[in-house]
């Protein structure tokens, strides 16, 4: 725990100005609250037995302190709350952009065990209640121990016994509120992780909204939500029952020092060892420091909350990318694409089973190479372990000779270029979406780009041409425009080595052929790895590679490999029939 709060405590050094700030005018707060009540003990002690031309000049120069001591609160308030919670507002940024930049580094093998709802509670809901105890845990703290300290030095000083009956409350409600805490605390960190399944559960819903409505299963994603919110209801009445017992019992042991004081005080009134005003004195007193006290115990609850998520918060920073640049790893500019399998296998991290084994194969730079096999072989998988979205359990990748994980993986990546089946694009413009491939590029670069991949006619038929508005994943433009925007896209990236991942297995056939068009503008003179659903699409690879699940079964031209007779001649056969 204490190595968790140095890590919380870091967040506030660019601020140290605002937070030190914001505590002073704290003290200044708390300082001049504890004065007014001695302000009112004087008047009632002193001023009132003075002669009446004096009475009224004090009671004239009393009452304008009092009006000053009142703006002071008022200033010191009004900096408190705007300049803390601004303080509170650039931390909350801070961890914002360390979570977010934490997600950009995780690698898929992260991603395929998480669901988003998840995440981004932790990005948002987390974050809220941490920085709200960075802003009023110290604050709280500081003028509650000064309230509460202040009290017990000036009530002391007018008398020990009913200061003693005022204060023996105090450390009953610590002990009570502390107790309460324990408990909540467990309840609270259920309850994050129940809105999380909730957050989860709606994103994937609106996510995929149209399969939704077009299975007319909108019951059915209401009856999920509702037992995940089912689930939260329950979780959220543990914690409430604790809240409620905690919250009552302070109330009432509140009432119950006022109770006590009056009948004390009265008690040590008749036999002449309290005067009246100084009984008066202490039950003004008594909220200078039965607030505090509250205040402490909320700041106490405060801190369950937002350390509990500052928990959540180091789980996922603490998570290590286990794909990340070797400490000998070395800057490439411009890779030629000539690529090398040296006995490579892999599995997935929690399955030893393994989805490629023992691969081995040369690809010339500028060649171009389709992948073919079964569904589940791995082809897919293979090429996602050229730009290491995925590490080689065993062997070795190569490009121009160079392993792989001995080149920078932004290099690395800047070097690759792919198109996938699902083209996932974002919401904005259509020039947003291409220039996402280079984002220094120019207007003119851009359309170039789209012109290359035979997407610049339809976009100039849209009112609005290249400042179209796409909608959230593209959803205003048809399969072969979504896919002719990804192929500009990386047209722009202007890569050496391209990956085509079924890019065209989800379109009409008329769709398929302007799209084939711009893969095969797109392949000139760039290593290119095809994987190819449609096998009529890939006749004309310099050299096609038939995939098993013992490796590599066959490879050939399409003319060798219909000649052969085996694996290949099979597939097409039975990819024609269908």
């Amino acid at each position: 725990m204490k190595e968790q709060l140095k890590k919380l405590i870091a967040y506030y050094k660019p601020y140290k100005f605002l937070f030190f700030s914001d505590l002073f005018f704290a003290v200044i707060n708390a300082g001049v609250t504890l004065a007014i009540p001695l302000v009112v003990r004087y008047i009632t002690n002193e001023v009132i037995y003075y002669d009446a031309d004096k009475a009224f000049r004090t009671i004239i120069s009393l009452g304008v302190l009092m009006v000053v001591m009142v703006a002071v609160t008022l200033g010191c308030n009004l900096y408190i709350t705007y300049f803390g919670h601004m303080m509170g507002a650039k931390i909350e940024a801070d961890m914002r952009k360390d979570i977010f930049g934490h997600y950009q580094k995780l690698t898929f093998a992260f991603y395929d065990n998480q669901k988003v709802g998840h995440l981004l509670s932790r990005i948002t809901s987390d974050l809220f209640d941490i920085t709200e105890l960075l802003h009023h845990g110290p604050e709280d703290v500081l003028i509650s121990a000064i309230k509460i300290i202040g009290s017990f030095v000036i009530l002391i000083n007018i008398d020990v016994k009913l200061t003693l009956v005022t204060f023996a409350f105090v450390p009953v409600m610590l002990v009570y509120a502390v107790y309460f805490n324990k408990k909540m605390k467990s309840a609270f960190k259920r309850n994050r992780e129940r809105i999380a399944d909730i957050n989860s559960q709606i994103e994937d819903s609106l996510s995929g909204i149209r399969v939704v409505k077009s299975f007319a299963n909108e019951k059915e994603e209401l009856r999920k939500f509702n037992k995940g919110n089912e689930r939260f209801v329950n979780a959220k009445k543990v914690s409430y029952r604790y809240m409620g017992l905690y919250h009552s019992g302070l109330n009432a042991m509140t009432t119950l020092v006022t109770v006590a004081v009056l009948l004390a005080g009265v008690s040590f009134m008749t036999t002449g060892e309290v005067v009246v005003t100084d009984l008066i004195t202490f039950l003004l007193y008594i909220n200078n420091f039965t607030e505090p006290v509250k205040q402490l115990v909320n700041s106490a609850e405060m801190f369950q909350n937002g350390y509990t998520g500052f928990e959540r918060f180091q789980e996922i920073l603490a998570i290590a990318p286990d794909i990340k640049d070797a400490d000998d790893a070395v800057s490439v500019d411009h890779l030629k694409g000539e690529i090398e399998f040296d006995h490579v296998s892999f599995h997935y991290e929690d399955n030893e089973e393994k989805v490629l084994n023992d691969i081995n194969m040369h690809v010339s730079a500028g060649e171009y190479v389709a992948l073919v096999g079964p569904s589940g072989v791995g082809k897919t998988t293979l090429c996602s372990l050229i730009p290491r979205f995925y590490e080689v359990s065993e062997g070795t990748i190569r490009i121009d000779g160079k392993d792989i994980r001995k080149i920078k993986l932004d290099d690395l990546r800047n070097n690759i270029g792919i198109v996938q089946q699902d083209v996932y694009l974002f919401a904005g413009t259509i020039m947003d979406n291409i220039r996402y491939g280079k984002p220094e590029a120019t207007d003119e670069e851009v359309v170039m780009a789209a012109k290359n991949a035979n997407a610049h006619e339809f976009i100039m038929g849209f009112p609005e041409g290249y400042d179209t508005d796409i909608g959230q994943r593209g959803v205003k433009l048809s399969g072969g425009q979504k896919q002719r925007l990804s192929i500009a896209r990386v047209f722009l990236k202007n890569p050496p080595i391209l990956i085509f991942d079924e890019a065209t297995s989800a379109l009409d056939n008329e769709s398929e052929q302007v799209v084939q068009h711009s893969l095969e503008s797109l392949a000139k003179n760039r290593t290119t790895f095809v994987i190819a659903h449609r096998l009529t699409t890939i006749r004309n690879a310099g050299r096609i590679m038939v995939l098993s699940e013992e490796g590599i079964a066959e490879e050939g031209t399409h003319e060798e490999l219909l000649d052969r007779k085996g694996v290949y001649e099979a597939l097409y056969h039975m990819n024609f029939q269908s």
